[in-house]
């Protein structure tokens, strides 16, 4: 069993896509976790094992690894860096010690950069600062160092966190330092090391140990892990005592300490490289997973039967956006999905409540629906990808904000915005953010364009990112935290066209695409299977039109050149995002493993048609 001593537990936190989870492949690789034939080795991102983390780029799920670095063992916590993970960096930083604050040198300190510190720092966590990215040619370490300072003196609790260090590095290559040259081009180069030896040291010196407490037992659930022959798996650190492989251990739950039940832990891991190694015994201050404790839940308390001590319930940031879910009532319900009844759904959402506890689950108008809350649009749309890529159907509302009333008077969440943009998508920006009815606060020229930031209400804001990527051609980055609940505002005015509506069951047929064409865009294309209901296209006007794309022309003994050669525009393609911010209150999105389908919630309106 290793000295408390020697452990340090420590946190990567980081705004999204600055380079954390490339920086913990080099602590993994330089650590020798990984044999020299592991095909680890040649891999980056490996700690983002999600397929989802890995299309989209962004850590979704905390995780927990360790690496021996000397007679040192660094148990190392991966956070998100989205603000609408936040349920994720919230309950996994309470088994840390110290934090390595990573931040781009080109894009500087950024508002989730803000969010996630001010976390950290209210905990108490030692920090360690390193700029990444300082080989970009629009680098600006110097100012970004400032920024960074300004930022500790605004949000650190006591002064002791003032005093950090500045680690220079590059990720991509597994370089950190401390001292750096500027060469001609704009860029720099680290002079005094070749690898991440520097952080490794950094971490050692300036990360204090765990606080050692003599006594029974005690542990807090943080993370929950599932194996197919073991079951459920806690993660935690050891708050006391010591934890042994056969121990009884009691199960606590909630803020009274509700006894749920007392187990044998029938294993004990503790973490190294990507896997779990198993242990007969772990100290205090240790991070270690463990089996056969029943029905757990983020947040439990486990302890020694005679000692029943629960620990302080882990606070989660509340929901401020909530999506509809309802049993598909689509024609084509079953066809390309397994689970689609309302018993299968609830089961699904109601295991999701186990892990992410950054989500809220509701009933809905009736017993077909729920009411499923999350932190924004992107931690909805993971919840609906994923539950789609296991073989679900169902449909989903359009999001809508979760409104309070407070002393009599509605409130509702705004948040602070940030956006970067090329210069020639400022009038964009700004012509955007007024139909938004969002409030200006400030603006920044940067080596590669401009930074903005709003103060907006969610509601206002629900959209937006799809709208955003579209208008500036993937060029510009947006990102918002939460500020906090104001009395209800100026609501934008709704600007979508109107749509084309489906009359018959059946296949669109080119001919009948082509009419639709000269009025607006198809969403659909020649062969696609189609509804009565179900939404085919945009107007280019104002008014939904029932139209009948099953129709064909009718048939006679004369051709022309036109009948045999139609060519249709491309159809407009909508990604799960995109989808869910373009229906109107009266529509819904299908979700099967193979379509995402638009829909009139009313599937009779295509009655309608004439």
């Amino acid at each position: 069993m290793i000295d408390p001593q020697k452990i340090r537990n420590v946190a990567i936190i980081a705004h999204v896509d600055h380079g954390k989870t490339t920086l913990v492949d080099g602590l993994l690789k330089q650590a020798h976790v990984f044999a020299a034939h592991q095909a680890e080795n040649e891999q980056t991102t490996i700690m983002d094992n999600d397929a989802l983390e890995r299309e989209r780029g962004v850590t979704i799920l905390a995780k927990n690894t360790a690496v021996h670095w000397q007679d040192y063992k660094i148990n190392i916590i991966d956070t998100p860096g989205h603000a609408d993970f936040s349920g994720e960096v919230e309950r996994v930083l309470n088994m840390a010690e110290g934090c390595v604050l990573l931040v781009d040198a080109s894009e500087g300190v950024l508002s989730q950069t803000r969010f996630v510190l001010s976390l950290a720092l209210k905990l108490g966590l030692k920090p360690l600062v390193v700029i990444n990215k300082v080989d970009r040619k629009d680098q600006r370490a110097g100012e970004v160092i400032n920024e960074i300072n300004d930022l500790f003196l605004d949000l650190a609790v006591d002064e002791s966190q003032l005093d950090f260090p500045v680690f220079y590095a590059v990720g991509r290559d597994g370089i950190a330092g401390k001292q750096v040259e500027t060469l001609p081009d704009g860029s720099m180069k680290i002079t005094d090391s070749t690898n991440l030896e520097p952080i490794f040291h950094g971490i050692i010196e300036q990360i204090p140990a765990p606080t050692v407490l003599e006594g029974p037992t005690r542990l807090q659930i943080s993370n929950i892990d599932f194996d197919d022959y073991k079951g459920s798996i806690a993660i935690g650190k050891v708050n006391r005592g010591t934890i042994k492989k056969g121990q009884q251990l009691t199960l606590l739950r909630g803020e009274n300490g509700e006894k749920i039940g007392t187990h044998k832990v029938e294993w004990l891991f503790e973490f190294y490289g990507l896997s779990k190694k198993e242990i007969e015994e772990a100290p205090t201050g240790d991070i270690v997973a463990l089996t056969g404790l029943g029905d757990i839940k983020i947040s439990d308390t486990l302890c020694d039967p005679e000692h029943l001590e629960p620990l302080p319930h882990i606070n989660i940031s509340e929901p401020t956006i909530q999506v509809q879910f309802l049993v598909s009532t689509s024609p084509f319900v079953g066809k390309e999905g397994e689970f689609s009844t309302s018993r299968q759904l609830k089961a699904r959402l109601d295991k999701e409540l186990e892990r992410n506890v950054g989500l809220r689950l509701a009933p809905g108008p009736n017993s077909e629906s729920f009411l499923v809350s999350g932190r924004g649009e992107l931690h909805l749309a993971i919840l609906i990808e994923n539950m789609r890529r296991e073989g679900y159907e169902f449909s989903v509302g359009r999001p809508e904000v979760i409104y309070k009333t407070e002393g009599g008077v509605t409130t509702e969440p705004w948040e602070l915005l940030t956006i970067e943009v090329p210069e020639e998508y400022v009038g964009t920006v700004t012509a955007a953010m007024g139909d938004r009815k969002a409030i200006f606060r400030t603006m920044k020229n940067l080596k590669l364009g401009v930074r903005f930031e709003y103060e907006i209400s969610s509601r206002n804001l629900i959209g937006f990112r799809s709208e955003f990527q579209s208008a500036t051609s993937g060029m510009g980055v947006v990102n918002s935290i939460f500020l906090e609940y104001r009395p209800l505002g100026e609501e934008m005015t709704w600007q979508r066209n109107g749509v084309f509506i489906s009359a018959q069951t059946g296949q669109a047929l080119s001919y009948d695409l082509k009419r639709l064409e000269e009025r607006g865009v198809a969403f659909v294309t020649p062969g696609t299977p189609i509804y009565a209901g179900m939404i085919v296209g945009e107007n280019s006007k104002k008014e939904d039109i029932v139209i009948n794309l099953c129709k064909g022309k009718k048939l006679t003994n004369v051709r022309s050149n036109a009948d045999i050669l139609i060519r249709l525009s491309p159809a407009r393609e909508f990604s799960l995002e995109q989808a869910l911010s373009y229906i109107a209150k009266d529509e819904l999105m299908e979700v099967t493993p193979k379509s995402l389908r638009l829909r009139k919630r009313d599937l009779s309106v295509a009655s309608n048609y004439s």
